[in-house]
């Protein structure tokens, strides 16, 4: 009896010593078959997440035409909007030395946005050529020599010459010659979405707030509500709710039995669309510019450091890995604030910041994107004797 005992106690023990024993065999003969020296976790989670990325990949790819279309829609519906509602509440309400300079500010705003859109969107942002005599690797992909700063765009299929990244509101990659065109578009996006908030906040404030039997959209609804409720000091909850832009529907008979008519009823449902637009308006473009504004911040942030988003990743890696050793890494491409912002903007030759940036401008970038001066060697770029002839 005791030694039966002593055996229904041991089981588990014993069963759990077997499990272990079983893999560590599946293990021993895994790693037998299977072991690579130079695999890491890294890449067996990015092998493990390639088909999400290939369907992330496709995705992109599928969307880019119809994101730019959305862009373009959303743009033009803004400055629709801007010149049939904002700009009259502005000129009859300000002098005419204002409203000109809202004219010729929004028109500046609105030339650059355009300008540097479509270049950002168009411009081939760069591809190294077979015949490259400055290659760091090869490209695993494209089976092609990979110059530094270059990498992979598994959208595009192709590497890219100082890649950022791939944006599909461009439907184009951002890398070395339309990277400064995107920096601009985004700049210059948050600071005419900001303005249009600003100038259109008044006519927003009146429609939003105001005493207007309009449609508004339902989802509005409860935000106009506590507004009201949170500000109106009177008891009468009836003539708070008499007084907000609550969703309404509009009876055609009824408005025909009350005396209206069709050209009456044909105005209120156009004032309603001017209402309704200019509430989308101010929403979207106070939206756009937070986005817009944290998105500017972090691309500043990078240009002031000479690093892309691809490189910041690749940087912090490489900080790391010298803090083990009690070193100290140093991004080679990193001269300093002033010197960088030169660099990216394409600040030389002549160039000034005023008429190259502050206007639309398609001077190329300095250098070639293949060779690059580091802090601890510079090119030179004196012409050669080839080049005399």
């Amino acid at each position: 009896m005791a030694l039966v005992h002593w055996k229904i106690l041991e089981f588990p023990k014993r069963l759990h010593i077997m499990v272990k024993d079983y893999f560590k065999t599946l293990r021993i003969i895994y790693l037998s078959l299977c072991y690579n020296h130079f695999t890491t976790c890294s890449t067996v989670l990015d092998t493990a997440c390639e088909p999400m990325f290939w369907i992330v990949d496709h995705t992109t790819r599928f969307m880019g035409p119809i994101m730019v279309t959305l862009v373009v829609l959303l743009t033009t519906m803004v400055v629709m909007v801007f010149y049939i509602c904002i700009f009259p509440h502005i000129y009859y309400q300000k002098d005419i030395l204002w409203s000109g300079f809202h004219l010729f500010f929004s028109h500046w705003l609105l030339m650059n946005i355009v300008f540097n859109y479509v270049m950002a969107a168009f411009t081939n942002p760069g591809h190294p050529s077979q015949n490259v005599s400055q290659v760091v690797s090869i490209c695993r992909k494209c089976v092609a020599p990979k110059p530094p700063r270059t990498h992979h765009c598994t959208i595009c299929a192709s590497c890219v010459l100082k890649m950022d990244h791939h944006c599909p509101w461009l439907n184009n990659c951002v890398g070395f010659y339309n990277h400064r065109y995107f920096f601009q578009f985004v700049f210059y996006m948050w600071f005419g979405t900001v303005y249009t908030s600003l100038a259109g906040y008044d006519v927003f404030k009146q429609h939003f707030f105001g005493n207007k039997e309009l449609v508004v959209p339902a989802f509005f609804f409860p935000v106009n509500m506590a507004y009201h409720l949170l500000t109106d000091k009177r008891s009468d909850k009836q003539k708070i709710y008499s007084n907000m832009s609550a969703p309404m529907m509009f009876d055609s008979h009824k408005l025909a039995n009350e005396g209206l008519e069709d050209d009456d009823i044909k105005a209120t449902l156009e004032d309603q669309l001017i209402h309704n637009a200019i509430i989308l308006q101010f929403l979207l473009c106070a939206g756009v510019a937070v986005a817009l504004g944290l998105l500017g911040i972090w691309h500043a942030r990078l240009i002031s450091r000479g690093e892309t988003s691809i490189e910041q990743h690749i940087n912090k890696r490489e900080r790391i890995r010298m803090r083990k050793k009690n070193l100290v890494y140093r991004n080679p491409y990193n001269f300093g604030f002033i010197k960088n912002w030169k660099m990216f903007l394409g600040l030389g030759k002549g160039r000034t910041f005023f008429r190259h940036i502050l206007f639309p401008s398609c001077h190329d970038p300095l250098g070639d994107g293949i060779m690059w001066e580091t802090v601890t060697f510079k090119l030179d770029r004196s012409p050669t004797v080839l080049d005399l002839l």
